[in-house]
């Protein structure tokens, strides 16, 4: 997913996703969205990256928007011929090559448990793990970030054990608190801000994740490494 869709207009299929073939929609007149093809995996999100290097370089784009295992490019004027813009998003996505961002390394003290913990026991019962074992898988992982996105400085983080796996929820909670440590179907995450959110709270974290007075105010960047470290346990 990307972060910024809702406000380019509802999407338009110009061309379908097969095994192969990555889907390609537009968004409004100006913004195509390549989506890759197959598994949502770290093999994917490099080619993504490799494609947002070339798709940058086009003189006629006013911005990209990396995703999770998708690209979003605005073009700075409305293509005369759309079906060309498509021809040459799938040429560029055929020939990107697979190109991994080396980023930093980030640890997030985590307080499992507590009251902002408020779905881990539905989480427990839909894995059918006790709540020390869904902690123990949960921080024993080592996370990429793939994009940011939602809110500012979200990282959306690749390499939730399928154990945890938790689907969002069809009613958000309304206030969940910022900090809270989220599983959100196969990504986890911190929450930026607090207000609704649909995705399922195990824990809290303090660290301050974003930061609008710094030079750079997202701690998370793409091709980061996360690591969430017990703080607490409060089971």
């Amino acid at each position: 997913m990307i972060a910024i869709l809702n406000s380019h207009g509802p999407l338009r299929e110009i061309v379908p996703a097969t095994r192969s073939l990555a889907r390609v929609s537009s968004i409004g007149a100006r913004a195509f969205l390549l989506e890759a093809p197959g598994e949502f995996d770290l093999a994917a999100q490099r080619r993504i990256w490799a494609l947002s290097q070339t798709v940058r370089g086009w003189t006629d784009i006013s911005e990209i928007v990396p995703g999770m295992t998708n690209l979003l490019a605005i073009f700075r004027e409305t293509p005369e011929d759309p079906e060309s813009v498509v021809a040459r998003l799938l040429e560029a996505w055929d020939d990107a090559r697979s190109i991994d961002l080396v980023g930093k390394t980030i640890e997030v003290p985590v307080h499992y448990g507590g009251e902002h913990a408020i779905d881990l026991p539905a989480l427990c019962d839909l894995a059918g793990l006790g709540d020390r074992e869904v902690v123990r898988i949960h921080h024993e992982a080592t996370y990429r970030v793939f994009a940011l996105g939602s809110a500012p400085g979200f990282g959306y983080l690749h390499g939730l054990d399928p154990r945890i796996y938790m689907p969002r929820k069809t009613v958000p909670s309304l206030k969940m608190a910022k900090g809270c440590v989220t599983i959100g179907g196969m990504q986890t995450g911190v929450a930026m801000l607090t207000g609704p959110n649909g995705w399922n709270s195990i824990g809290f974290a303090e660290l301050q994740m974003f930061d609008p007075m710094s030079s750079t105010p997202a701690m998370m960047a793409p091709g980061d490494t996360v690591r969430f470290v017990p703080a607490w346990i409060e089971l």
